[in-house]
């Protein structure tokens, strides 16, 4: 009889162990192009955040629409905050401590707003305007990143109908709806320095590459193990005396 490693059931066990392998290789390289995205993203971010900060409305009509290219981009923003029109963004978290994100719209003299993330509050702020939180004095400019509108994933919470104040993400048209003036359609993060309340949030961290490089040494290895291991087996299985 023909070795137990050369009937028909090892030779079409070989074979899904080569189709196997050759899948897992080619989810390893898939994953080492999504290192290689992520950090190509992570330097163009980079170096928006690094630049040096330009009036939004020119940043605005210069991208011509193509709003992505704003994402973190510096940014100066003229006007004077109108606390009446402050929302709360549940569910932020600042050392450990669940809190809000406050925002609070700046109006320029020609009627046109921004809305403006000031910060982190905690939990016991949860009635804007929040007096506790009183909003910087505007001097000369109010500087922050640009970040663009956020949506509803596919199960997120809706928002309820109505004027509310509280909500779960920065949705600007959501926001517009419910204020009498028309907003940018990015919101910026502000930037700036101190200790008090709303505690100024961090920029993003920009050296995280996220897990793609662990990922593609695991489907490696899967490779590298599947296939080293059908071959000891099938080995072993020919030095037993046949059948």
């Amino acid at each position: 009889m023909k070795p137990a490693f050369r009937q028909p059931r090892w030779i079409i066990a070989g074979s899904v162990v080569v189709l196997l392998a050759a899948s897992f290789i080619r989810l390893g390289f898939w994953q080492l192009s999504r290192l290689d995205e992520r950090q190509a993203a992570n330097a163009v971010a980079e170096a928006r955040l690094a630049a040096d900060p330009a009036p939004l409305d020119e940043l605005l009509a210069g991208a011509e629409g193509d709003l992505g290219a704003l994402e973190y981009r510096r940014a100066i923003v003229f006007g004077q905050w109108d606390t009446s029109e402050e929302v709360l963004i549940r569910s932020q978290v600042e050392l450990g401590t669940a809190g809000f994100h406050l925002i609070t719209p700046l109006v320029g003299d020609g009627g046109e707003a921004v809305l403006v993330n000031r910060g982190w509050i905690p939990l016991t702020m949860d009635t804007p305007p929040v007096d506790e939180a009183p909003p910087p004095r505007v001097a000369d400019a109010v500087e922050g990143w640009v970040h663009l509108t956020e949506t509803r994933p596919p199960l997120g919470a809706e928002e309820p109908e109505g004027e509310i104040d509280v909500f779960n993400r920065v949705d600007v048209a959501r926001i517009g709806s419910q204020v009498p003036y028309e907003l940018a359609p990015v919101y910026l993060v502000l930037v700036g320095e101190g200790d008090e309340l709303p505690v100024l949030v961090d920029p993003p961290d920009f050296g995280d590459e996220g897990p793609h490089l662990a990922y593609a040494i695991q489907w490696f290895g899967f490779a590298v193990v599947g296939v080293v291991g059908f071959y000891f087996l099938a080995r072993r299985k020919a030095g037993e005396p046949s059948a």
